[in-house]
Order: structure tokens, then C-alpha cells, then sequence
């Protein structure tokens, strides 16, 4: 899929523009709460926001995640397909976590503004963003070394990233929510809202 068109991320500073588009959601999700709404919006955008930054650092080629340097790919009905930075992260981990630290806190602050969303939760989302994004990289092992000193660097009070393996395949341990459940969905696989029974059940059966 070819994305329609491409948004400077210093949009998600603009509350019109982020209230507009967690409002066009409403168009995929159905009617909801507006913190509803924002929470599952931020849950799709945090993970393509965090992906330039996480894939950059495993690789050992530095993206800046300032929002000013990141381009968002989005198609017409509003969801992400992605996202770019365009341009080199000087430094290393302290930087990349100051830069992260104003990129989510920024987003975060707009969308709870605009959508009543509780800002622990939006956080918590943006560190389980972070440990799938690293998961999908090609060194998930080298990358869970990498999640916790890279939340610590993230100036934001984010929970600490937790992982658990299924056979031998590791996967987030979820500390968010997305509440896609509440617009007539099924819960997410890795829910935190299930029993951890069921939890285990349902991830042994997605990931054998």
C-alpha cells in the first residue's frame, strides 16, 4: 500500500490537527469516547513514530526522532503506514533518549489535551511500542538488552519495558492498554486486561 500523503510530525504539536484526526477515527472505529478514540489513535501512530529512533540504535545508524526531522506516511482514511527521520542522530544513547523524551512528551501532551486520554496511559503505550518495535528488528536478543536502557534515557516516566518468551519466542509483556475492545473488538492478543491464564493460552497459540 502507497500512502496517500505525508505529514511533517511537528503536527502532532498542532491540537486542531490531532483533534481532526482522532476525530476521523471515529470513521474506522465507530462511535467512542473521545479518550477511547485518542488512546487507540495513539496506540497505531507510537509504534510507526518510535520505529526510525529503535531501528536506527540496533543497527548502529542513529535516526533523530525529533519531530521536526520525522516525516509520517498516512493513508487516506488516516491510518499510519509508517514513518521516516530525515535526518542523523548526533550522539548516543542520552541523545537519542532527550530526543525521544520531546518528540513522545509533545505527542502525549496533545492527544491527552484534546482527548481526555490519561497521560500515564498514553505512556505506557509508548514504552510497549518500543519493545515491539524492537522485537521486529533482526536481533530481538541484542534488542531486549537494549529496551531498558533505552526507556530509562526517556525523561518521561514511562514503565520499564518487560518481555516473556513463548517456547522459545520472546514477546512484550504488556503494560497498556489500547481499548480497542471497547468499539466491538476483540482484545488484543497480549491484553493486560485478560487473565494471565488466558493470556498465555492465546499467545502460544498466535506464536506456537
Amino acid at each position: 500500500m502507497k500512502p496517500d500523503w505525508t505529514a511533517s510530525a511537528t503536527r502532532l504539536a498542532d491540537a486542531e490537527w490531532v483533534r481532526a484526526r482522532i476525530g476521523g477515527a471515529a470513521k474506522l472505529y465507530g462511535c467512542a469516547r473521545p479518550e477511547v478514540l485518542g488512546t487507540i489513535w495513539w496506540y497505531s501512530l507510537s509504534s510507526v513514530l518510535v520505529a526510525p529512533a529503535v531501528e536506527g540504535l540496533v543497527a548502529g545508524t542513529p535516526a533523530d526522532p525529533s519531530l521536526d526531522a520525522v516525516e509520517l506516511d498516512l493513508v487516506a482514511d488516516g491510518r499510519f503506514l509508517g514513518a521516516r527521520s530525515t535526518r542523523r542522530l548526533d550522539g548516543g544513547l542520552p541523545e537519542l533518549g532527550a530526543a525521544l523524551t520531546g518528540a513522545l512528551g509533545t505527542a502525549i501532551a496533545t492527544i491527552a489535551a484534546v482527548s481526555g486520554a490519561r497521560e500515564r496511559a498514553l505512556g505506557a503505550i509508548a514504552t510497549d511500542s518500543i519493545g515491539n518495535r524492537l522485537l521486529w528488528t533482526p536481533d530481538p536478543e541484542r534488542a531486549m538488552a537494549l529496551a531498558g536502557p533505552l526507556v530509562d534515557a526517556i525523561d518521561l516516566g514511562l514503565p520499564k519495558p518487560r518481555f516473556v518468551r513463548v517456547g522459545r519466542t520472546p514477546a512484550v509483556r504488556r503494560a497498556s492498554c489500547c481499548l480497542i475492545y471497547e468499539v466491538g473488538n476483540p482484545k488484543c492478543v497480549s491484553c493486560p486486561r485478560q487473565t494471565p491464564e488466558e493470556r498465555e493460552a492465546r499467545l502460544r497459540a498466535a506464536l506456537g
